[in-house]
């Protein structure tokens, strides 16, 4: 079984909106993250170019590395510049009611912040970035109604699509947050891979349509990257699900709107951190 860690971004930026700067880190910051993500000796990927090469049986190198970002935050721009520089490819995870320009929603689940343009998206394809799918309005799906949830899995897909003339064959879950039935509504919908949280290391034997991702915060140091880069330091998926979990899923169910905005604080501390942004 290989590892292979999938690092989970959400923001880069020296004044990141309140509410987003525990999951935010400075450009300096990111900078040497990128550093250590080179000399690591690990070979970067997309999403979909693991989970093809695991789906179709091909032989994956020897310590791969996958490097993600969430929500769709303007500063990403500048980000994905600077991987680039280093020839590092990440997969972007937009939620579409956010971006600037057609298709804002009303109905976002996301408290206000400076955000990505559409007519950004086809430029981002030059720094070697794929474009995933994060729904339309960031809601908890695994909570919904099965054919609201459905229509939030497809439409940002469909938009997309439309906005690039390409495939979008990755989706991530709001808050890493899913269930049995939103994996299923995922693989109709025509996606070929998802990412949940778990805060744990990926491997060659975890779920397509679950893959473990260990979020980078603001408190995050430079000895627990260097850590998760070698491989160590996190549990590695796949793993079963905790009771917490569900129990989890049950209070946010019973709390209804008054735990779908912005973001989401666990009531107990699990034993192994579930969600994210």
């Amino acid at each position: 079984m290989t590892i292979v860690p999938i690092l989970l971004y959400h923001c880069v930026s020296a004044d990141p909106a309140g509410w987003i700067a525990p999951y935010a880190v400075s450009p300096r910051t990111f900078a040497r993250h990128v550093e250590l993500m080179a000399a690591s000796g690990r070979t970067p990927m997309t999403v979909t170019t693991l989970t093809d090469a695991l789906r179709d049986g091909r032989e994956l190198p020897a310590r791969p590395l996958v490097v993600t970002f969430d929500d769709g935050f303007a500063d990403f721009a500048d980000a994905a510049t600077v991987l680039a520089a280093r020839q590092i490819p990440c997969t972007l995870y937009v939620t579409t009611g956010a971006l600037r320009g057609p298709h804002q929603s009303s109905r976002l689940c996301l408290p206000p912040a400076r955000m990505l343009a559409w007519s950004q998206l086809p430029e981002l394809a030059e720094h070697h970035v794929e474009i995933g799918a994060h729904t339309h309005t960031h809601p908890q799906l695994d909570i919904l109604r099965e054919r609201v949830a459905a229509a939030e899995i497809r439409e940002c897909k469909d938009l997309l699509e439309d906005a690039m003339g390409t495939e979008v064959r990755s989706f991530a879950y709001p808050h890493g947050f899913h269930s049995a039935r939103v994996k299923r509504q995922v693989h109709v919908a025509g996606y070929t891979s998802a990412a949940a949280v778990g805060n744990a290391l990926s491997s060659t034997a975890d779920d397509p349509f679950a893959l473990a991702r260990l979020t980078i915060r603001s408190t995050t140091t430079i000895d627990e990257l260097t850590a998760w880069l070698a491989g160590r330091d996190a549990a590695v998926a796949p793993f079963p699900q905790a009771w917490r979990t569900t129990a989890w899923r049950t209070y946010r169910r019973l709390r209804g709107r008054r735990s779908t905005r912005g973001v989401i604080t666990m009531p107990v501390r699990p034993s192994r951190p579930l969600g994210g942004i």
